[in-house]
């Protein structure tokens, strides 16, 4: 259950492609939205899905009763320019929640991943945190009323929701491959452990750019005192200081090293002209090999390595076609 909204969006996807609907050179969030478009509980950019793909996020509900849940009318058909760019409904299952994946786009006409600018990719992120990444509640606000009833459920902030990412390199070259990345590709080092070791780096830097001599002791309990820097929902806030006429706040970003990029030649496994689905291995995967094997026959299943995270199980659509000769 917990790769439901990624199987959905790939199937629905390679459907698309076949019946050439789109291609692989189509805008990324049209992927999205004309094929999961009444599956999402939240669209960043609402303006467009409504003008280009005829998609009105807001069709079951009246200008009176969003305005009475604090949703203006300027942020009906807006691009809010929030994390996520959209953002699956929940599911339960017994008590438990299901499904609600947030789904990030990454566009790129050279062979990297385009930079992530507000957050680092990780496995899971809950609605606090997104809300904290953020600096507002918009994105949960429009989430608990898509939701609606299942909104009110226990810790259906605090839930932590699969993120996925849907990348595209090469765009606009034949050399294009577009694929939708578990979270658990780029965090190979759990994010905790990640901002307190990013800190140390800099402090080390700047010991040795000034030349200062500091015991092995000292710069040990200083590494013991910044292992409890690890909760981003407290790095990302604004912090108040005390005479400071502003509220400094650091910004997350991050780039992709090469070996977490799974278009990169390190895998090359992940031909040019195909769309992908790439997951971590576990048990739960031989069931969504079942299950798409019988949903896209012919579909082509296949194991990289991780360079930094084991292996992972791709599930590839190849289009066989000079996609360029598509081009607007």
């Amino acid at each position: 259950m917990s790769f439901t909204d990624a199987t959905t969006l790939f199937v629905r996807v390679v459907n698309n492609l076949k019946k050439g609907i789109m291609n692989l050179h189509s805008p990324l969030d049209g992927f999205v939205i004309t094929t999961c478009g009444k599956d999402l509980a939240y669209i960043d950019n609402r303006r467009d899905a409504k003008e280009v793909y005829g998609f009105n996020f807001w069709d079951s509900y009246g200008p009176d009763w969003l305005k009475n849940h604090r949703i203006e009318k300027r942020l009906l058909y807006s691009q809010s320019q929030n994390f996520p760019d959209f953002l699956f409904k929940v599911r339960k299952q017994g008590e438990r929640y299901t499904g609600g994946s947030l789904t990030e786009l990454k566009d790129s006409k050279g062979g990297s991943i385009a930079s992530f600018n507000s957050t680092i990719p990780t496995k899971y992120k809950s609605l606090e945190e997104i809300d904290v990444i953020n600096g507002d509640d918009l994105v949960s606000r429009i989430a608990t009323i898509m939701d609606g009833k299942l909104a009110s459920g226990r810790n259906y902030f605090e839930f932590e929701r699969k993120c996925l990412y849907l990348i595209r390199t090469h765009k606009e070259s034949e050399k294009v491959k577009v694929s939708i990345v578990d979270g658990s590709f780029f965090e190979t080092v759990p994010k905790e452990h990640l901002f307190y070791q990013m800190l140390l780096n800099v402090l080390r830097a700047h010991i040795e750019k000034k030349k200062i001599k500091i015991p092995d002791e000292s710069l040990k309990k200083v590494e013991e005192a910044l292992s409890y820097v690890n909760d981003q929902t407290i790095i990302a806030s604004s912090q108040v200081i005390d005479k400071a006429s502003v509220r400094p706040r650091l910004r997350i970003m991050a780039e992709v090293h090469p070996e977490g990029n799974p278009h990169s030649t390190f895998y090359p496994e992940i031909t040019e002209g195909s769309f992908n689905l790439i997951l971590q291995s576990s048990p739960e995967i031989k069931q969504v090999e079942k299950e798409l094997s019988t949903q896209i026959p012919g579909i082509e299943t296949l194991s990289i390595l991780h360079k930094r995270n084991g292996e992972h199980r791709v599930f590839q659509f190849r289009t066989g076609v000079a996609l360029t000769k598509f081009l607007k």
